[in-house]
């Protein structure tokens, strides 16, 4: 692998990417780490998340439903994996109570580059860009990389 050797410290800014627990957004993340290593970035992983909501009834969640505590748990096992590979990398993650689209578009303010995967959790599985990818893809505040993962 070149790496490239510099005498000085370099910045090269700051990589956001979106995480939510898929394979796509863990794809995109490894991805993004690399691009951040290779670019003396600090990267910036986000997951957000919503209370589950319907139109016309209440859905229905149990008493402990922590929907934060389980997003902060897969996220924490990202971040170790990433650290393991890429121990030099300053890494800060965070999760994000809203909902994903508006919030990577919010943090891509003053990025240098914003990774998203091309499909998430969402209902249509069968899609080639998810809705937050498009959403963020026309509403960003830096370059997107909307990474597609070969199966």
């Amino acid at each position: 692998m070149l790496r490239r050797v510099t005498t000085a410290p370099t910045s090269g800014g700051r990589v956001v990417v979106g995480f939510d627990g898929s394979k796509a957004s863990l794809d995109a993340l490894d991805w993004a780490a690399h691009q951040a290593d290779l670019t003396d970035a600090r990267l910036e992983i986000l997951a957000a998340w919503e209370w589950p909501t319907s139109f016309g009834w209440a859905v229905p969640v149990p008493d402990d439903f922590d929907p934060e505590s389980e997003v902060q748990s897969t996220l924490g096992d990202a971040v170790s994996s990433v650290r393991a590979t890429h121990p030099a990398l300053d890494i800060d993650a965070r999760v994000v109570h809203g909902h994903p689209a508006p919030v990577l578009v919010q943090a891509s303010k003053g990025a240098s580059l914003l990774v998203v995967g091309s499909r998430g959790h969402g209902e249509f599985v069968g899609m080639l860009i998810g809705s937050v990818s498009e959403y963020c893809t026309t509403n960003a505040h830096c370059p997107v990389l909307v990474h597609r993962a070969t199966t």
